[in-house]
């Protein structure tokens, strides 16, 4: 056991999964890669404004945070969004918001 409190593994991933939403270009690759199912970082990069070298530290934040997974075919490796840990990460943060009684202004 490690004697961190219960939870804060939770906390840590929150704040990595909104550190990398943070930034809008892997907002976009988010989108980009949601609409087109898998794609290269080549091709992510042919998309965008910046070198294929920023996109694949982008996407490597987005890999840290749990967002993007990363398949290798051959030299290229294929990137695709994983939705289930958006919904289980951010989605679960939202509905803390969602229950409960609202709170009302002063």
């Amino acid at each position: 056991m490690s004697g961190r409190p219960a939870g804060l593994d939770d906390l840590d991933r929150i704040d990595a999964v909104f550190a990398a939403l943070a930034h809008p270009a892997r907002r976009q690759i988010l989108t980009v890669l949601r609409v087109r199912g898998s794609m290269t970082s080549g091709e992510l990069a042919g998309r965008f404004d910046h070198s294929w070298p920023t996109t694949s530290r982008h996407l490597k934040v987005l890999i840290d945070a749990g967002l993007v997974s990363a398949a290798q075919d051959g030299r290229e490796r294929h990137y695709r969004v994983d939705v289930a840990t958006l919904d289980a990460v951010a989605g679960s943060w939202i509905d803390r918001f969602r229950s409960g009684p609202p709170v009302t202004a002063r």
